[in-house]
């Protein structure tokens, strides 16, 4: 009974965290919407991991995948450890100013939520269940997106910017999940045995999502929806279109009616991709839409690639360091563009930015990942033209093969890049319990040796999920005080709060505002010329402490960031004239302040 309950709040805790990903958010706050999300999937992680070790104490057996899939994903994380820490800034790759979507921690959580997709879904039941809940999610994202286009302004939630501003990520990253949404309802409609009224519902969703794909108008959208809707229109004419047979049962005869939905679907996005200026601007122009996303293309990309790999061939200069790559390496034709001082973070594509700094190892181990979802989803597919197979487990390959190509053209965000491998950990998952896979059973109860090495193995676990989650929020509370420090109205509470930003989480971005908030004090101060009182003058000499001492702890955290090199020399440079003149004033010595403090 214990088993149950616990299995079932760990079922439930890793449920809402795929589920509410593309909604969640952190309203009326000075934390961005992307950051917000990792604090979900962090605490709804450690809580799925912690429920479910809880649960295995009772019923004295561990089951898990023996999925080739998912040690090549653990192969992964292993190459991002060891580029991370390889890395000539290890604090940058491991972690990065908060969560980094290319650091290895995230990388790292990506895996974990694989894995316990796996491992928490396995059966046809909760894989309908996972189903019906992102519909949901996903219908109530494209609703207030709608209705955001007309209303941005009451419906901003203090934390978005404009008609395009997103709870999902940004407007082409929107765009993105509107298509996977309407395949997610395509092929729902075309292979599933639903009621009419539920038909009919999933027909309107399909319709809602592509009018706002429309809206967006990104042309990598239409392609993917179009092929898509392609090949589930060939697909489902070849193995299940014909004429009825007598004494057929009704729902294989539903099956055999002629896929409208995914021809129309079809048809629709390849007029809109071959006219996006005709056809694709006619509602962004009515709903005066226009946004500017420029990102390095992918023959640049590849150039940052090969440029890293004659530096660092085997592990890279090491994850999250892909501005700094860009610096290094960018093309020399970018010189003489709009762009030549622009520090990109990420290229083409998410997938591309993340092998272009992790090396050949890095490259391999994302190879070899994808070789094997590929020949195991179509190993699956064709033999789902000849035998019967699980709907849900094909859909959920599908799913999850749609995002990842999504991730490899675009710099999706952290949804779609999680939402594929939780559906990648689903599809492993019922795969292996439906008898097309294997599953691995440890029991430990009977053998006193396995009990107490697998109960201790458990209570570690639990204790390094707690700690990691614990250790998390508490950095994610530095964002809050970095985001009240920048739109502070007073330097003292600027001061004040990045203070205490600076105490829960050290990294360079929060070093250089520490660097900025004390040089614009400095400036008022000198501004007063000799009308100084000796608490003045002391605060003088420690502004000037905390001017130049915050950028050089920038550069000493990140060496090879040049954003930290710049600040320090535009310091240096403002201060040089009227900071003489002070200091004769003042007379005083550099106290170091910043020198003594620890390091989180």
């Amino acid at each position: 009974m214990k088993t149950n309950i616990f299995d079932g709040l760990a079922f439930l805790s890793l449920f809402l965290v795929v589920v509410l990903l593309p909604i969640f958010s952190l309203p009326f706050t000075n934390i961005p919407v992307e950051t917000s999300k990792g604090l979900l999937l962090v605490a709804g992680l450690a809580l799925s991991v912690i429920f479910w070790a809880i649960a295995r104490f009772s019923d004295g057996k561990i089951i898990f995948p023996k999925s080739a899939l998912l040690a090549s994903g653990l192969g992964i994380v292993l190459v991002f450890l060891l580029s991370s820490l390889f890395s000539g800034s290890s604090q940058v790759s491991l972690f990065g100013t908060m969560f980094d979507i290319g650091s290895f921690w995230f990388i790292f959580a990506a895996f974990v939520l694989m894995f316990m997709s796996s491992v928490v879904f396995r059966t046809p039941r909760q894989g309908k269940t996972m189903l019906l809940g992102i519909i949901l999610s996903s219908a109530l994202l494209l609703v207030f997106q709608s209705i955001h286009l007309f209303l941005p302004a009451p419906l901003s939630l203090g934390i978005l910017a404009g008609k395009t501003g997103s709870i999902l990520g940004s407007w082409n990253a929107l765009g993105l999940f509107a298509g996977f949404t309407g395949l997610m309802s395509l092929f729902m409609i075309e292979f599933f045995s639903i009621s009419k009224a539920g038909k009919v519902l999933l027909q309107v969703l399909t319709l809602f999502s592509l009018l706002l794909i429309s809206a967006v108008n990104f042309p990598l959208i239409w392609a993917l929806l179009g092929v898509s809707g392609l090949i589930i229109f060939v697909y489902k004419i070849s193995t299940t279109f014909g004429n009825d047979k007598e004494g057929e049962e009704k729902e294989e005869q539903e099956r055999r009616q002629f896929p409208l939905a995914s021809f129309l679907v079809a048809i629709v996005s390849l007029l809109f991709f071959i006219s996006p200026n005709f056809i694709g601007s006619v509602i962004p122009s009515r709903l005066q839409i226009s946004i500017s996303d420029v990102s390095p293309s992918l023959p640049a990309t590849l150039s940052i690639t090969k440029g890293v790999l004659s530096e660092s061939p085997v592990f890279g200069i090491g994850p999250n360091r892909f501005g700094e790559a860009w610096s290094m390496h960018k093309p020399v034709s970018i010189n003489n563009t709009q762009f030549w001082d622009v520090s990109f973070e990420s290229g083409s594509g998410l997938l591309p930015a993340l092998t272009a700094t992790s090396g050949g190892l890095g490259i391999l181990a994302w190879v070899i990942f994808f070789v094997l979802l590929l020949w195991i989803g179509l190993g699956l597919v064709f033999l789902g033209a000849k035998d019967k197979i699980n709907w849900e487990i094909m859909m959920f390959f599908v799913l999850s093969l749609y995002l990842f190509i999504s991730s490899f053209f675009y710099s999706t965000g952290s949804v779609i890049f999680l939402l594929a491998f939780a559906f990648t950990g689903v599809f492993i998952g019922l795969s292996a319990s439906l008898s097309f896979g294997r599953e691995v059973t440890l029991s430990f109860l009977n053998d006193p040796r396995k009990s107490f090495f697998s109960i201790l193995a458990l209570v570690l676990l639990i204790i390094v999920s707690a700690t990691a989650s614990f250790k998390y929020v508490e950095k994610f509370s530095s964002v809050f005080y970095f985001g009240r420090a920048v739109s502070a109205s007073t330097e003292s509470v600027a001061e004040d709060s990045i203070n205490k930003a600076l105490s829960l989480h050290r990294n360079d971005l929060y070093l250089r505002a520490y660097s900025q908030i004390n040089l614009a004090k400095l400036n008022s101060l000198i501004k007063k010329g000799e009308d100084l009182s000796e608490a003045e003058k002391t605060d003088l000499q420690k502004n000037l402490d905390g001017a130049l001492g915050g950028a050089q702890l920038a550069i000493t955290y990140n060496p090879k960031n040049y954003l930290n090199f710049q600040a320090l020399r535009l310091r240096r440079w403002a201060l040089r004239r009227p900071l003489a003149r002070q200091l004769k004033r003042t007379r005083r010595r550099p106290s170091s302040i910043l020198s003594t403090r620890g390091s989180n």
